[in-house]
C-alpha cells in the first residue's frame, strides 16, 4: 500500500486576500481581475476618480476610465495600461482620465500583476494626480521618484503575500531591493528558539547575485542592553543608518564583532538596518548596504525601507503560521497511520509520503487490521480538503470504519453504507475509499473481497509481472447525501502477487491526464515485480510519483 499526499499549489487568492490590499498605501487603488474589470477599489481612488465603489466595480478599466486630451474614448490597442496589463509586467505611464462627473483629470500610473493571479486578483493600479506626481513627492535625498517607491512597494506586497514559503519570500525581497535600493542585503531571523540566524547575504556584482555563504550561519545571542545598531534592531527598536566607524570600537557583544567582520569583508560603506517585525514579535532584521562607487544611505531612505520590512514581517508572519498548521497536520497523520498486522501468509508494506513543500497537507489515509473472524481487513482513502479540517476527518472516517468492521459480520459493501451515513452525521466533507478483505481459502489461495467508493483502483501485480487495475465493484465517494448502490467483487489473488493501494497524489499531475498517471504506475510496477517488497515499495514512490508538480 502506498499512500502519497495530493500535489498541489495554494492558490493566491488562499495565501493573500487581495481584499486588504487597496488600503496599505495612501494612494489611490484598484485591484483589477483577469478579464480586465475593477475588483476593488479604495476610497482614495473614489475621491481622484469620482466615483463609489458601485460605480466603478465590474467595469472595464480602459473603457470606463480612459480618453484623450479632448475627451474622446482612446484606442484600446494604444492603450499603455492595457499593454502593460497583458504582458504582466510593472510598469509606470500616465494618461486622461474621465472622472465620475465627467470632467478630465491627467494622472500619472503604475501596474503591478500579481505573483500568483486568481480569478479576481490579476493586478493591481496605483494612481496619483499627475502634477503631484511631477512635483515633490520624493523625500529630500531619496533615491527612488515616489512612482518607483510605490512600485517597489506594489511588488513587495504582491510577490510577498503569493508565497506561504518563508525562504522564498525572502529570496524574493532580497531580489526587488538590490540593485534598486542597495548592492548588499543581509537578513538575520531569530528563530523559534531564540537563536539568532544569519540566513541570507547577498551581494549584487557585474549583473548576477552572489551569496555570500561564508558570512552566513549561527549568530551570537542578542545582548539586553547593547545600544549597537543590530543589537537593537533584533530587539526591535526604529530603523538606523550605519557605518563601519559604528564597529570600530571595543566591541561590547559578539554580535558586534560579527558585524564588524561584515563590514570588513563586505566593503560596505553604508547600510541601513531595520527590524522585521511580526504582528506580535520581532523576526529579525533587514540591513541594505551599498559599496563604491554609490552613494550613502540616507534618512529619506529609512522609511522605505521601514516599509519593506513591515510587508516582510507580515508575509513571514503568514507563512510560520502555515507551516505550524501544517506540521500539527503532518504530525497528526503519522500519528494516526497504523502498525501493519502480522499475518501468517501475508507481506505487507507501507509507505507515506508528506505532500511537496508547496503543497497543503491533505486527508490521506491508509488501515489494515485483523477481525474477529480472522479475516484481514484493508482499507486506503482520501478525505477531501488540505486542512487540519481534513486530518480530523481522516482519524474520524478510520475509527468509525474500524468500529463497524469489527462489530458488523457483513460484506465490504454494507460495511461502507453504513459509514457512509455516518459521515454525514459527523459532517465530514466528501471521502474516497477502497475497503475490502482478504482470507485463506481451505487450498491456501488467497481471496479477495472488495468495494470502491470512488477512489482510484486497486493495482493487481501478478509475479510474472502481469499487472492490471481492478476497476469491478467502483461506486460514488462518500458523504454526498445521497444513497448509491455498492457492490462487492471478489477474486482469488494469484501465487505471490503484489497488491496495490494507492492515493491519488501517487498518480494526478497538473500537467498530465489522471490516465497517463496510471499507465506509469501499472508499467513500473510491472516491472518491479519480482523485487522483495519492501524494494518493491520503496522503488515504485521513488519512480511513479509525479514529479513535475514542483
Amino acid at each position: 500500500m502506498l499512500p502519497s499526499a495530493r500535489a498541489g499549489s495554494v492558490p493566491a487568492s488562499e495565501a493573500a486576500s487581495p481584499a486588504g490590499l487597496p488600503d496599505l498605501l495612501g494612494a489611490a487603488v484598484c485591484v483589477v481581475d483577469q478579464r480586465g474589470l475593477v475588483a476593488r477599489v479604495n476610497s482614495h481612488a473614489e475621491r481622484l476618480l469620482g466615483g463609489t465603489t458601485a460605480d466603478l466595480v465590474g467595469r472595464n478599466v480602459h473603457d470606463l476610465l480612459h480618453r484623450d486630451r479632448h475627451g474622446q474614448p482612446s484606442a484600446t490597442a494604444q492603450c499603455s495600461l492595457i499593454q502593460a496589463f497583458l504582458t504582466r509586467r510593472p510598469q509606470v505611464g500616465g494618461g486622461w482620465f474621465e472622472r465620475g462627473d465627467g470632467s478630465l483629470v491627467e494622472l500619472s500610473w503604475l501596474m503591478a500583476p500579481y505573483a500568483e493571479a486568481s480569478a479576481d486578483a490579476d493586478a493591481v493600479v496605483f494612481f496619483t494626480d499627475h502634477d503631484r506626481a511631477a512635483d515633490l513627492p520624493n523625500a529630500p535625498g531619496s533615491a527612488l521618484p515616489e512612482l518607483e517607491r510605490l512600485t517597489l512597494l506594489a511588488e513587495t506586497t504582491t510577490q510577498l503575500t503569493s508565497t506561504l514559503d518563508s525562504d522564498e519570500a525572502l529570496n524574493r525581497l532580497v531580489h526587488l531591493v538590490i540593485p534598486r535600493i542597495a548592492d548588499w542585503a543581509v537578513v538575520d531571523l531569530i528563530t523559534e528558539g531564540d537563536e539568532v540566524e544569519r540566513s541570507i547575504v547577498v551581494h549584487y556584482e557585474d549583473g548576477a547575485y552572489v551569496a555570500r555563504v561564508d558570512l552566513q550561519g549561527p549568530m551570537p545571542p542578542v545582548p539586553a542592553e547593547s545600544p549597537m545598531p543590530l543589537s537593537r534592531a533584533l530587539r526591535g527598536a526604529a530603523s538606523s543608518l550605519v557605518t563601519p566607524q559604528t564597529y570600530q570600537g571595543p566591541p561590547d557583544s559578539g554580535i558586534a564583532i560579527e558585524q564588524a567582520r561584515l563590514f570588513a569583508a563586505t566593503g560596505m560603506h553604508s547600510a541601513a538596518i531595520a527590524p522585521i517585525r511580526g504582528l506580535r514579535d520581532v523576526l529579525g532584521a533587514l540591513t541594505l548596504g551599498r559599496s563604491a562607487p554609490r552613494g550613502p544611505l540616507t534618512p529619506a531612505d529609512l522609511s522605505l525601507l521601514e516599509d519593506l520590512t513591515r510587508r516582510t514581517g507580515l508575509a513571514l508572519d503568514n507563512a510560520r503560521l502555515y507551516q505550524r498548521q501544517r506540521k500539527v497536520a503532518e504530525t497528526m497523520q503519522r500519528h494516526l497511520l497504523p502498525q501493519l498486522p502480522s499475518v501468517p501468509g501475508l507481506q505487507m508494506a507501507a509507505r507515506y509520503l508528506p505532500a511537496p513543500d508547496d503543497s497543503q497537507v491533505g486527508g490521506d489515509w491508509y488501515d489494515a487490521f485483523t477481525l474477529a473472524d480472522g479475516m484481514t481487513a484493508l482499507a486506503i482513502g482520501d478525505v477531501v480538503g488540505h486542512d487540519l479540517d481534513a486530518a480530523a476527518g481522516m482519524a474520524q472516517i478510520r475509527s468509525m470504519l474500524r468500529a463497524y468492521a469489527w462489530s458488523h459480520h457483513e460484506p465490504p459493501s454494507a460495511i461502507v453504507r453504513r459509514l457512509d451515513g455516518s459521515t454525514l452525521l459527523a459532517g465530514v466533507p466528501m471521502v474516497t475509499l477502497v475497503f475490502g478483505v482478504v482470507e485463506q481459502a481451505a487450498d491456501g489461495m488467497w481471496r479477495l473481497t472488495w468495494t470502491n467508493a470512488g477512489h482510484p483502483p486497486p493495482l493487481l501485480v501478478a509475479h510474472d509481472g502481469q499487472a492490471r487495475y481492478l476497476t469491478d465493484g467502483h461506486g460514488m465517494l462518500l458523504s454526498t447525501g445521497l444513497t448509491p448502490s455498492r457492490t462487492d467483487t471478489s477474486l482469488t489473488l494469484p501465487p505471490r502477487s503484489t497488491l496495490v493501494l494507492y492515493t491519488d497524489g501517487l498518480v494526478e499531475s497538473r500537467h498530465r491526464p489522471i490516465d497517463d498517471g496510471l499507465e506509469r504506475l501499472r508499467k513500473h510496477a510491472a516491472s518491479l515485480a519480482h523485487r522483495p517488497l519492501p524494494a518493491f515499495t520503496d522503488l515504485l514512490l521513488e519512480r511513479a510519483r509525479p514529479t513535475d508538480d514542483k
